[in-house]
């Protein structure tokens, strides 16, 4: 069985390596030839939205699935009689613009902050005054770590935020003083199979997911959390791994995005659960049984970004696995991770400060217990 992989970064790259132990081969499609996947598998070279290339990969594979979101849907419609293709389109389509997500998760039930569409520098000043300052202004379409937006403090900062996405499709959203941030993965198998990562507490800095603490353990929220999972997989009829990603404010769960993918904040599961988001997303594709998603352990994940630690100090530490992406570094690029487990959550924050100092990273205040 061959599976082709529009993206060939390093959620294509963990897809692979999830997938050769069950005895399955890879090609990827990505904009060059030195993406992480290609350490692992052939690539196409070509544009996510050539439809030639498309074809190319279609043919050559049993089924098509992808690791990014930045690909013109109409254009993936085209390869969809050649070929399988999952997660559904549908569900692709809808994620890739903010102001569809939000009507769906309205229309699902599914609670979200406050928000206005945004066409012109009078609406822009309309739904400012109705939601209130701050508030953020959001590319609807392609922004992605912290990218296509700009949190806007006062009326005076209006003028400049609408000059800086003139001529885009925009979203304004109040902005949440959220007590944290959380996410679930789930997965769903096209059988009707499914099964729930544990809830999980993000860190975010400029928009950069930086870390991952696992499990989060609450039973209220992830009842609500799988809840809502399960009303998009309805939606859809879904198949693979799908993310959500919450605000929490006052116990309630407010929904920010999903990610009709697998998920940075489903790193830890390589080592943390009894089986990955990577391997699971793939049974779930091919119709194979889902693995256990239970986690095994309590688990930090730290990403890093912009460039990579030694691997030495990280290797020091108990219980520490190192992720090196093989990509070029650069400001504010996912490069690696690494993840920890330990036993108890005492001894995981412990671990975890022991490898913030190690790697140089600061603001370990920011890490909360989640038990």
């Amino acid at each position: 069985m061959k599976i082709g992989i529009i993206g060939a970064g390093q959620l294509g790259r963990m897809l692979a390596l999830a997938g050769y132990p069950l005895g399955l081969e890879f090609v990827f499609l990505d904009k060059t030839a030195d993406a992480p996947g290609g350490q692992v598998g052939d690539i196409i070279v070509g544009e996510f939205d050539d439809p030639d290339k498309l074809a190319e990969l279609a043919d050559c594979v049993d089924i098509v699935t992808f690791d990014v979101e930045n690909v013109s849907a109409s254009v993936v419609a085209t390869i969809t009689g050649r070929t399988r293709f999952l997660p559904p389109l549908a569900a692709l389509e809808v994620a890739q613009d903010r102001l569809s997500e939000k009507r769906l998760f309205a229309e699902l039930r599914i609670p979200t902050p406050d928000y206005r569409a945004i066409d012109t520098p009078e609406d822009l000043a309309s739904a400012a005054d109705e939601l209130g300052f701050p508030c953020v202004l959001k590319i609807r379409r392609l922004g992605y770590d912290g990218r296509g937006q700009v949190i806007l403090r006062t009326p005076d900062d209006l003028g400049a935020a609408w000059e800086t996405f003139r001529g885009v499709p925009l979203i304004l959203e109040v902005f949440v003083h959220f007590d944290r941030e959380v996410s679930i993965v789930a997965v769903r198998s096209i059988a009707g199979e499914t099964a729930f990562y544990p809830l999980v507490e993000n860190v975010h800095e400029n928009g950069i997911l930086v870390r991952t603490m696992a499990p989060l353990q609450d039973v209220s929220l992830t009842g609500l959390a799988r809840d809502h999972a399960k009303r998009l997989f309805d939606r859809f009829e879904y198949a693979g791994v799908l993310t959500i990603e919450f605000f929490v404010r006052n116990g309630e769960l407010l929904a920010n995005e999903m990610a009709p993918r697998v998920h940075n904040s489903g790193h830890w599961t390589i080592e943390g659960a009894v089986t990955s988001q990577f391997e699971n997303h793939v049974r779930a594709i091919l119709g194979y049984p889902l693995g256990d998603a239970s986690a095994v352990g309590h688990c930090a994940m730290v990403n890093f970004i912009g460039t990579m630690p030694s691997l030495t100090p990280v290797l020091q530490i108990a219980g520490a696995h190192y992720h090196d992406y093989g990509k070029t570094p650069r400001p504010k690029r996912k490069l690696g991770h690494c993840t920890l487990h330990r036993s108890t959550p005492e001894k995981r924050d412990a671990a975890l400060a022991a490898l913030i100092e190690a790697i140089g990273q600061e603001n370990v205040s920011k890490v909360t217990e989640t038990g």
